[in-house]
């Protein structure tokens, strides 16, 4: 049968922490669960049908109370609903940023079953990325100018890699064929090599060993990138 009510949540949840040890009650001053063990913190959990930024609030506000708190939804049925659900990556790593704990119950399910622990509250202590990070500051670096409005969607976000392609095509534009070498120099496009074999955008065509032409459509992508192609490469 499916939950219906965040009352069938409770049962399960209560009886997985009191096999713990825990005196559990609920409704204790408008906090769903309150689960008690001598000489430690409370434990408290939030009841909820769904996974939303409503629980989620509310379970920040109990981290006042104590920094043991739980956020318990049904278990994901494997179906794709609306919203999020406990079995995604980044709702995981919500939970874990904020020091939530986060439990899925199936009420239905076979007693000693009916409750798993996803996460453990915790303090969040992020490890930096370190092939990311630099990534990251090689694009700032090569990008000339800001030519993206932060905030866009469904538009072609101009890259480093992408500038580097409108550079080399504006050259063959203007000299007609080139070799690598000279687009790699002239068109500060070190590149180059990689741009015109890979040919993702589908603007260039060898005519040669090493030598390259601009196509009908690198004519359009520097149409299309106008201002792109005024810029200045960087130094």
């Amino acid at each position: 049968m499916p939950v219906t009510s965040e009352v069938d949540l409770y049962a399960p949840v209560k009886a997985f922490l009191e096999a713990q040890g825990f005196d559990v009650k609920g409704e204790v001053r408008s906090c769903d669960l309150v689960a008690v063990r001598p000489g430690e913190p409370p434990v408290l959990v939030e009841l909820k049908l769904r996974f939303s930024l409503s629980l989620v609030l509310q379970g920040i506000d109990r981290l006042a109370l104590s920094d043991r708190v739980y956020l318990a939804v049904p278990r994901p049925s494997g179906r794709r609903t609306a919203g999020p659900n406990a079995n995604e990556a980044n709702v995981r790593k919500l939970c874990r940023m904020l020091g939530l704990g986060l439990l899925t119950v199936e009420p239905n399910a076979r007693p000693g079953h009916q409750v798993d622990l996803v996460i453990e509250p915790a303090p969040y202590r992020p490890r930096v990325n370190a092939k990311r990070a630099r990534l990251l500051l090689k694009e700032h670096g090569r990008r000339t100018g800001d030519p993206n409005r932060g905030g866009s969607t469904k538009v072609k976000i101009v890259t480093a890699y992408r500038q580097e392609a409108l550079r080399c095509a504006q050259l063959l534009q203007t000299n007609g064929p080139m070799p690598v070498s000279a687009l790699r120099r002239d068109g500060d496009a070190p590149n180059a090599a990689s741009i015109l074999q890979r040919n993702v955008y589908g603007w260039f065509e060898r005519v040669s060993r090493g030598t390259y032409t601009l196509t009908p459509e690198g004519t359009r992508g520097l149409e299309q990138f106008a201002p792109e192609t005024s810029t200045t490469p960087p130094c």
